[in-house]
């Protein structure tokens, strides 16, 4: 297929409006740009965050936040003056319990240890950025896959970007063909039923980022299941350090260049 025939094609335009939705979501007020800090109560044991208003603590299956008129603090749109129990927030960044005006103060569990991520609007990580960078739609790189179930789901350890390890769930595979050579990558199954795969390729700090994720449809009943490489995501720790995204499991680096999908956060 020519190159004019694959930009009138439908599934060229579907991917630009994907391509265009991501650019708009994560460069809106409380997508990932906005992320300033990820504080670990227990690096903080006498409850007080630099730069974060009122007193955190953890207790139990809790965190308590403590705060006076002076924090500017609000828990469900309602000034906090006093003590409330917060458990972790698991909805949208802009829906978390907790705000400052339009910062929002989102409460994590990781592993057994809590978090209060700030997000902040005015981030200068937010205001600096342009655009994602990204290869036009290629058919190439829409593959047909099979999705392979393990027994049972596996854990395993693997290093996150913030230099810790923390397990990662694994439901199976999904295998594919590149070029007439089979391919593999670990994935994990959402809740919905999707896939989610963390992988790298030859191109990973090349002329891409040094890992992305892929986050196949549901399989059908056969295990049939497209792997489109031309939605291959940025992982969110590509747009501020502050995130603790898991590296590629053993066994998800592939061989090939994948010179497809999300390539780089581009600053202006």
């Amino acid at each position: 297929m020519s190159t004019d025939a694959q930009q009138d094609s439908e599934e060229f335009h579907d991917w630009q409006r994907w391509h265009e939705g991501r650019i708009v979501a994560v460069a809106a007020p409380h997508g990932p740009l906005s992320l300033t800090g990820t504080h670990w109560l227990a690096d903080h044991p006498e409850g007080r965050i630099p730069a974060v208003p009122g007193l955190w603590r953890e207790d139990g299956d809790e965190v308590v936040l403590v705060a006076t008129p002076e924090d500017g603090l609000t828990v469900d749109a309602e000034p906090l003056d006093g003590e409330v129990r917060l458990g972790a927030d698991r909805g949208p960044v802009d829906a978390s319990r907790v705000a400052q005006g339009d910062r929002r103060l989102v409460v994590l569990s990781r592993e057994g240890l809590w978090a209060v991520r700030d997000f902040d609007p005015q981030s200068p990580t937010r205001q600096a950025f342009r655009t994602v960078d990204a290869t036009p739609y290629d058919p190439k790189w829409s593959l047909d896959g099979t999705f392979r179930p393990y027994d049972s789901d596996r854990t395993v350890r693997v290093e996150n970007a913030d230099g810790r390890e923390r397990g990662l769930g694994l439901s199976g595979e999904i295998a594919f063909t590149v070029d007439g050579a089979e391919h593999t990558l670990q994935v994990a199954v959402e809740p919905d039923g999707s896939l989610w795969a963390v992988f790298a390729d030859a191109t990973s700090g090349k002329s891409s980022y040094r890992f992305r994720f892929l986050r196949p449809p549901a399989p059908d009943g056969d295990g049939r299941v497209r792997v489109d490489f031309n939605r291959t995501l940025l992982p969110p720790c590509a747009f501020a350090d502050h995130f603790i995204c898991p590296f590629p499991p053993p066994g998800n680096t592939l061989t090939v260049a994948v010179p497809a999908g999300e390539r780089n956060r581009i600053d202006g």
